[in-house]
C-alpha cells in the first residue's frame, strides 16, 4: 500500500539550503510537469480517468484536478514568501476539494490547460529569483517556519509523485 500511495517515496527535505544546481533541477522538474501529466493521461477514456490509482485513493481525474489546486496554492505561497515578512500561509482541505463535483467529473483538459499556463508563469518567476529569494521564510501551519528552498523541494517532489500515480496505474492495468 505504501508503494501505491508514495510511488517515488515520501517527501524528505534535504534540511539544508539547496545548491544552485539542485534548484535548477527542481525548477526543470516543475517546468516539465504539465507535459508529463498530459502525456500520462493521453488517450485515457472516462472509465480509465475514473479509476482510482489505489484502493481508497483518488481517481486519475481527481489527481489531475488536485495537482492544479495544489499548484495554484503553491504559486501564491511562493509569491507571499518573497513579498512579505514571514507570512503565515493558509491551508486548504485538499481531500474535500477533490470531492467537489468538478473535481470528480469535469474534463481533465481544463485542468491541463490551467497547469500549462500556471507552470509557465511559475517557472518564469522561479528562474528570475536570486539566491536571497530562496532563503525567504514563511509560516506553514502545523509544520512551522520553512524556506522557499523547502517549498521548491516539496514541489520538485510533488510533480513526479502524482505523475507516478497515473503512470504506474496505467502499467498495472496494461493501458
Amino acid at each position: 500500500m505504501e508503494e501505491l500511495r508514495y510511488p517515488i517515496g515520501r517527501f524528505e527535505s534535504r534540511q539544508r539550503p539547496l545548491t544552485s544546481e539542485e534548484r535548477t533541477q527542481m525548477i526543470d522538474t516543475i517546468e516539465a510537469h504539465p507535459a508529463n501529466m498530459r502525456a500520462a493521461v493521453a488517450g485515457l477514456n472516462d472509465e480509465q480517468l475514473d479509476t482510482p490509482y489505489r484502493d481508497g485513493g483518488w481517481t486519475v481525474r481527481q489527481v489531475v484536478h488536485h495537482v492544479v489546486d495544489s499548484h495554484i496554492n503553491s504559486y501564491v505561497r511562493f509569491k507571499l514568501a518573497v513579498t512579505e515578512d514571514q507570512p503565515t500561509i493558509g491551508t486548504y482541505e485538499e481531500a474535500q476539494w477533490a470531492e467537489l463535483p468538478e473535481a470528480r467529473s469535469a474534463p481533465v483538459e481544463m485542468s491541463l490547460a490551467i497547469l500549462e499556463a500556471l507552470h509557465t508563469r511559475w517557472v518564469t518567476m522561479l528562474r528570475a529569483f536570486d539566491a536571497d529569494h530562496f532563503t525567504r521564510l514563511l509560516r506553514y501551519p502545523d509544520v512551522g517556519v520553512v524556506s522557499v528552498d523547502v517549498l521548491l523541494e516539496i514541489y520538485g517532489w510533488h510533480c513526479p509523485h502524482h505523475e507516478a500515480h497515473v503512470t504506474r496505474l496505467k502499467d498495472r492495468m496494461g493501458w
